[in-house]
């Protein structure tokens, strides 16, 4: 006859058969509601014991098919699907081990929002086709840089085409320079507009010409001794030259325009960007911003954090101007322009309002250094979904931060470009 385990004594008075069915009884019969899951979101459900000390949790099974698995009183994971689960815990009393006995509980796991939307793939053999997704990893004069574009979740579940656009080149003279532009959601051309704007103005900075005479300025602009009048004409040189950038941008927007038969507002794009080199006396920075894509300058310590452009916001309520616009080209054209030099920074950043609207929410923000910290604890894996990108051992960065744009922020689900140099 074997003999039940409990009636061997530990060093105190066994318990009863009737006592130890009473708390296996008791157990059973608790009323336990676990926490809601979500599909596709990470996971984690602790077992509260401290009321049942005699009672051991041996495993928890119809698990596998939840994608989560059972450690240490807790279920934890990233549930595969949406569905209500039944999970049959299997328990013992400690004082009688060989019983194995269950308690049922329901897991529910909800639909991850994502999931309702469709991700339709754009038509590759539409005028100005562009990928749904891109990003790109490299060297920024002395430093590194990281771009990613996504197609928001509104495009992607009509099947229509990313509108946001970035370049980035290396240029004559160690110069190096990053643009983006948001194409307007009403243009219908506005994927090419936005590639337009990025593009040429990348080429026109790549005329050696060009930058030889902003350089010659920059080096008046910060040597020391020069008389103000010197400085001051060098700095409507600088700003006369990029001028004459942002021109040629807009009349290559028109010329694209009236050779495709289309009106000019068909490719309305918005454009910033950071053209930047290293000198013995620090970085010098050429910003410009049209629309309301955001340029951000971090310094070293993270103690100031300098908007580096006009935002077309806030007086405009809501009217985004673009680079279509001749309006842009009036004599206020000059304060769009800004000229910065600083010893060193820890991150330079320029994005679409599809990242800091859900991210930043106001314009004010962006020249909050808590904001920024956030952002960039975010960016550290801080995020529902645990997405994190590692700037030092950086070898995946682009398609950690292509990942990273996918996060989820209900209403918004705008095209998202974030540029990060760092």
């Amino acid at each position: 006859m074997k003999i039940p385990s409990f009636y061997f004594g530990t060093g105190k008075e066994p318990m009863g058969k009737g006592a130890i069915y009473k708390e296996k009884e008791e157990f059973k019969e608790a009323h336990w509601v676990l926490q809601h899951a979500h599909s596709g979101k990470f996971y984690e459900c602790s077992f509260g014991m401290s009321d049942f000390p005699n009672i051991r949790i041996k495993t928890v099974n119809n698990l596998e098919e939840t994608g989560l698995v059972f450690e240490n009183n807790s279920i934890s994971g990233i549930p595969v699907a949406h569905n209500l689960y039944h999970l049959d815990i299997e328990f013992f009393h400690t004082e009688d081990r060989e019983n194995i006995e269950i308690k049922r509980v329901q897991l529910l796991v909800n639909v991850d929002p994502k999931d309702l939307w469709k991700s339709i793939p754009s038509d590759r053999n539409a005028d100005f086709y562009k990928e749904d997704e891109v990003s790109f990893q490299g060297t920024f004069s002395d430093k590194k840089i990281v771009v990613a574009s996504k197609r928001g979740r509104s495009h992607a579940h009509e099947g229509k085409f990313r509108e946001d656009d970035f370049a980035v080149n290396k240029l004559f003279a160690e110069w190096n320079v990053i643009s983006v532009s948001d194409g307007a959601g009403s243009a219908v051309m506005a994927r090419e507009g936005s590639r337009l704007a990025t593009v040429s103005i990348n080429q026109f900075l790549s005329d050696p010409d060009v930058l030889n005479e902003i350089e010659n300025n920059i080096t008046i602009i910060y040597t020391p001794g020069n008389l103000q009048k010197e400085l001051d004409e060098a700095k409507e040189n600088v700003i006369r030259v990029l001028y004459k950038g942002v021109l040629y941008v807009h009349n290559t927007l028109e010329k694209t325009a009236a050779e495709n038969k289309l009106s000019i507002n068909d490719l309305h794009a918005t454009l910033i960007f950071a053209l930047v080199k290293k000198f013995s006396f620090g970085y010098v920075i050429l910003s410009f911003g049209v629309g309301d894509c955001p340029i951000n300058l971090i310094n070293t310590d993270f103690s100031a954090v300098e908007l580096l452009n006009t935002m077309d916001v806030g007086e405009f309520s809501g009217g985004t101007r673009f680079m279509t616009m001749k309006e842009i080209f009036s004599n206020h054209i000059a304060s769009r322009f800004r000229i910065t030099c600083v010893e060193d920074f820890s991150y330079l950043v320029l994005m679409t309002d599809g990242i800091y609207d859900p991210k930043f929410l106001t314009e004010n923000k962006l020249e909050d250094t808590e904001s920024w910290k956030m952002f960039f604890n975010d960016l550290n894996g801080d995020n529902d979904d645990l997405a994190k990108i590692d700037f030092i051992n950086d070898a995946k960065i682009a398609q950690q931060l292509l990942h990273w744009t996918d996060f989820w922020s209900k209403g918004n689900h705008d095209d998202r470009t974030l540029a990060i140099i760092y």
